[in-house]
């Protein structure tokens, strides 16, 4: 496999230095992708440097994945309008191991392959270094005209954001590139790759090689994920869609490759995955013919789901998707783990009850009406249910005079109201 060649199709590749191909066409290369450690997961804007690294090592080249436990200290200039708290050495430490166990289901860390993985920290060698040692060692060999053309240093003095910028931020791409010239000269790294607003740090740390080693360094970077509306990748109202299953559950991961656009899924499907060429093109001419049939969404949510979860996990979120829109029983209700119902539920309508009045029973209507805003009257309550309208936990509700209890309760707290075809409704029972 030519790794150019492979980006290039998938859309992967927004700058490339000249030679580059050609480097990796004559020798096995080591490159690196860094990672920004504020977080013990990774979320989904990670996933593009991830899978870059992916293809790289697929190719027979040698990834290093980069944790900025010193420049995480600082916070990275490009793309912020603000500084970024820091953080302390224990919890850097903490997730770099949670990140290296994620990245574990994308690179291969085995020492016994010639191209395994390694995963560094940049404060493991930056540590140590006196301000003076750095000023001279390595600041006076980068003009301050030459940081000032950076983008991501001129966009925060025009004017964008009125809080400037510190010293401390101003110095990240020195920092950025002292790791590349710390990687080209421990293991011969010769590559950086990243985020097309990581050029100007990449093309820091290619300068620095040259002038200190007069060495041959280069830079790649993909582009910057986003919507075809425009919004950004990996948002939600929520907040970002991170891989651990702690903070995202895998069904809400699932819904949210299931609910991509047509026009993104098209691009994503090249970006998340690892379909060959072939494949993916016959996917999306049949998702052209049958854009309704939503096979490429399915497809996408299928393969990125398995990859950063499980199949088990897959097939769990797929089964929990058929609660809300397929024809779920009442025993994968019962059977659907809480953390999973509260991902389900999370865009439903819902009413909290005091359980208490549970404990003697509630007339169902009363519950419908008055309890809950299920339906604007007892009349026409009455009326859904008398044209079996209504169903309680997957089970159509017919009996209008049977009181309500715990019983009814699925986890011993939720019950879920269908009113026709599509409405839900969670009464949370406190």
């Amino acid at each position: 496999m030519n790794f150019v060649e492979e980006l290039k199709w998938r859309g992967m590749i927004h700058d490339i230095m000249p030679g580059t191909e050609e480097l990796l066409k004559r020798e096995k290369t080591t490159a690196y992708v860094g990672i920004d450690p504020t977080a013990d997961s990774l979320h989904i804007g990670h996933l593009c440097g991830v899978m870059m690294l992916k293809h790289f090592q697929r190719c027979g080249h040698k990834p290093i994945v980069l944790v900025g436990g010193a420049t995480g200290m600082i916070g990275d200039p490009s793309g912020k309008s603000e500084e970024r708290n820091l953080l302390d050495e224990k919890t850097l430490r903490h997730n770099q191991e949670s990140i290296k166990n994620q990245l574990k289901k994308f690179l291969n860390f085995e020492q016994n392959e010639a191209n395994s993985a390694e995963m560094v920290n940049n404060y493991d060698w930056t540590k140590d270094i006196t301000f003076l040692e750095f000023a001279r060692n390595i600041g006076k060999h980068i003009t301050v005209n030459y940081m000032m053309g950076k983008d991501s240093v001129k966009k925060r003095f025009s004017g964008e954001s009125s809080a400037g910028m510190s010293f401390t931020e101003f110095t990240y791409q020195l920092l950025q590139g002292f790791d590349f010239l710390h990687l080209y000269r421990e293991k011969n790294c010769k590559l950086q790759m990243g985020g097309s607003d990581q050029w100007g740090n990449i093309t820091t740390g290619t300068e620095l090689i040259r002038r200190i080693e007069q060495g041959e360094a280069f830079g790649l970077t993909c582009p910057l994920i986003t919507k075809s509306d425009g919004s950004k990748f990996g948002k939600t109202e929520s907040g970002n869609i991170w891989l651990s299953p702690e903070y995202t559950s895998p069904y809400k991961f699932y819904q949210f490759w299931l609910n991509t656009a047509d026009e993104d899924a098209e691009r994503y499907i090249k970006i998340f995955t690892e379909l060959g060429q072939n494949e993916i093109h016959s996917l999306i001419k049949a998702h052209r013919q049958a854009p309704h049939e939503r096979k490429l969404q399915r497809r996408l949510a299928e393969e990125v789901t398995v990859m950063v979860h499980s199949k088990e996990a897959l097939q769990s979120a797929i089964e929990a998707s058929e609660i809300l829109f397929g024809n779920a029983t009442k025993e994968l209700l019962l059977n659907t783990d809480e953390q999973t119902l509260l991902s389900i539920f999370e865009g439903v309508p819902q009413f909290t009850i005091d359980k208490s009045i549970l404990n003697q029973g509630v007339a169902p209507l009363t519950l419908l009406v008055e309890l809950t805003k299920i339906f604007p009257s007892k009349g026409e309550a009455r009326k859904m249910i008398q044209a079996n309208g209504l169903s309680l936990n997957k089970e159509k509700f017919t009996d209008i005079e049977t009181l309500l209890t715990t019983a009814n309760l699925i986890k011993d707290r939720y019950m879920l109201f269908q009113k026709g075809k599509k409405n839900y409704f969670c009464v949370i029972a406190k």
